[in-house]
């Protein structure tokens, strides 16, 4: 069945750090400005629209929910129980910082039915998490995640590309690093400069610079084919281009696109294409409708490549995560899996 996020996005003002691409207001004696009628509101409206079929989770996101106070945490906890009880949710999931994880903490998301904790690890390079103001070691990271395991609750993990102090070996480290954690799923973001930031900050002052939209693509598809060749769910690729982010001034400058990971993912075809066209000096495709896009590529970048020697034909039968290529007797036993050949695949990247 699909799966369906309610999400609720929470800012924390209490949050006692002060990460250098973080813009979050600090309010004196504030912890948020999510209420709890405001949480009815946005899981009925979600409800509304939402198939009675799909798997249906609230996730909390925006902050450092195990940040707040053990009370107010209870208190949003205890008010998503009774949609769970009346069978419209069947579970919760949060994100937070892997220095704020505790047995108290998680036993309490566990007896309210927490599925999931996403980590916003962002890098496991000492050096970069010093020069972006995360205040936690990889130790830290490990015995968090270790910690969550343990309660058996499902493990999230983000990491940031182009953090200061980082390059590509960094970030390809602690990609790997990641995936010998064992997560469920995983989130990729580009750093992006945002106003009212130290980040902003340091890149007027030229001691950072962010990364182009074509460098973090490169990165980014060794890193998502990385995570998938290894089992990884990747959830999402590129910040979501809410309202917030698309206001004049707030992003100052950084690798934002609004199908950031369909670009990602039109290069990680092309590879994919290119590497079989060297062998056979053709392409005839057949594969679901859902990704002739893809495999034509941005602005039919990849079929005026290959140009008279790219053929594609739709032919819905076929899962999503699967094509026939080359194989004119349409021989099903031939079938190409894109995401999940991991052979074939990690022999391109």
């Amino acid at each position: 069945m699909k799966h369906y996020n309610i999400p609720i996005f929470i800012n924390h003002y209490g949050c006692p750090n002060s990460c250098v691409f973080c813009n979050q207001k600090k309010i004196n004696g504030v912890e948020t400005d999510m209420t709890v009628p405001e949480i009815h509101n946005i899981i009925n409206t979600n409800l509304a629209t939402i198939p009675k079929d799909g798997i249906k989770e609230v996730a909390f996101f925006g902050g450092t929910f195990t940040g707040l106070s053990l009370k107010l945490q209870e208190l949003y906890l205890e008010t998503i129980q009774k949609y769970i009880e009346n069978g419209d949710i069947d579970g919760i999931r949060i994100s937070t910082r892997p220095d704020c994880i505790n047995d108290e903490i998680l036993a309490m998301l566990k007896k309210y039915n927490v599925k999931l904790i996403e980590l916003g690890i962002q890098s496991l390079d000492e050096m970069v998490l010093k020069k972006t103001g995360r205040n936690y070691t990889e130790e830290i990271v490990w015995n968090t995640v270790n910690l969550i395991k343990n309660y058996s609750i499902n493990l999230g993990v983000q990491m940031m590309i182009g953090l200061p102090g980082s390059d590509f070996d960094s970030d390809y480290e602690t990609c790997k690093k990641l995936t010998s954690m064992k997560p469920d799923v995983a989130r990729i973001y580009p750093t992006l400069v945002i106003n009212n930031t130290e980040l902003e900050n340091m890149y007027k002052s030229l001691e950072y610079i962010p990364l182009t939209l074509e460098k973090s693509i490169e990165i980014s598809k060794k890193i998502y084919s990385f995570f998938q060749i290894n089992g990884i769910n990747v959830i999402r690729v590129g910040l979501q281009p809410s309202e917030d982010l698309r206001r004049d001034g707030i992003i100052v400058d950084g690798p934002f696109h609004p199908a950031f990971r369909d670009l990602v993912l039109n290069e990680i075809y092309f590879d994919f294409l290119h590497y079989i066209y060297n062998k056979a000096q053709k392409l005839y495709i057949i594969t679901h409708e859902k990704n002739i896009s893809s495999i034509v590529g941005n602005k039919g970048k990849n079929k005026d490549y290959f140009k008279n020697n790219f053929r594609i034909i739709k032919d819905n039968s076929l899962s999503v995560d699967d094509f026939v290529i080359n194989d004119e007797r349409y021989n099903k036993n031939e079938i190409y899996r894109f995401q999940v050949d991991r052979p074939r695949w990690s022999e391109i990247i």
